[in-house]
């Protein structure tokens, strides 16, 4: 059976990192979350003092970008794949209101998207890939057999999200997630360099009203139907 290479782009909150690791996990396939992958970077230069509340110190960063090294861990015992920062498990840290407030102006730096989209490509090579982020149908593996573009209302996702951070304790309140949300799509489809857009050939899916069951098996049977050379 021959392996594919899926891309799944769309809005924060929609859900991309939970299909696509369901996807991953039914197939046999490698799973990548590149959203992981600028949440490390900005928690490295959260913690380097090169992000503060006041600004983001975009030359100090790209000075960095050499010392900073980023790769996944598949974690037999979990079952998951563990991001790592420099060698350490960040898969927490990353999660927090504070680097999603940042992660949106990090990764609109071109010189950390050229560094992340390079180690991206190596990852899948061979296909047999899931992965999911912004500009993936579009920049990463603009030949994917198949591209899925999920999108769903912004109060929703800030709802998810919102819920999310209270389940693990975080101190927010549902407006600071809203405006988290809002601003990190004004960012994240206006930014110069790979802008978050839906390509050409990608089949949007909103899950503002769908549950994740429906969602996931939407999903599979089109992977399985390019996977069956059938589209």
């Amino acid at each position: 059976m021959r392996k594919i290479t899926i891309a799944i782009d769309g809005y924060s909150s929609t859900g991309k990192s939970t299909v696509a690791k369901q996807l991953a996990d039914y197939l046999g396939y490698v799973y990548v979350d590149t959203g992981a992958m600028y949440r490390a970077i900005t928690l490295y230069a959260i913690r380097a003092g090169i992000i503060t509340a006041e600004a983001l110190d975009k030359d100090h960063l790209i000075a960095a970008l050499p010392e900073i090294t980023v790769a996944f861990h598949y974690d037999s015992d979990s079952g998951t794949s563990q991001v790592l920062l420099n060698g350490e498990r960040v898969g927490s840290a990353i999660r927090t209101l504070e680097v999603s407030e940042h992660v949106s102006p990090v990764a609109a730096i071109p010189e950390v998207r050229k560094k992340l989209v390079a180690i991206q490509h190596r990852m899948g090579q061979e296909g047999g890939i899931v992965m999911d982020g912004r500009d993936i149908g579009t920049v990463v593996f603009p030949n994917a057999e198949l591209k899925i573009f999920m999108t769903a209302d912004a109060a929703e996702r800030a709802k998810r999200r919102y819920l999310e951070l209270k389940a693990r304790g975080d101190d927010i309140t549902y407006d600071e997630v809203y405006e988290n949300v809002t601003e990190r799509d004004r960012i994240d489809t206006t930014r110069a360099d790979s802008p978050l857009v839906k390509a050409a050939d990608a089949i949007e899916i909103d899950n503002t009203e769908t549950n994740l069951e429906d969602q996931f098996h939407t999903i599979l049977q089109l992977a399985k139907d390019r996977i069956a050379g059938r589209v």
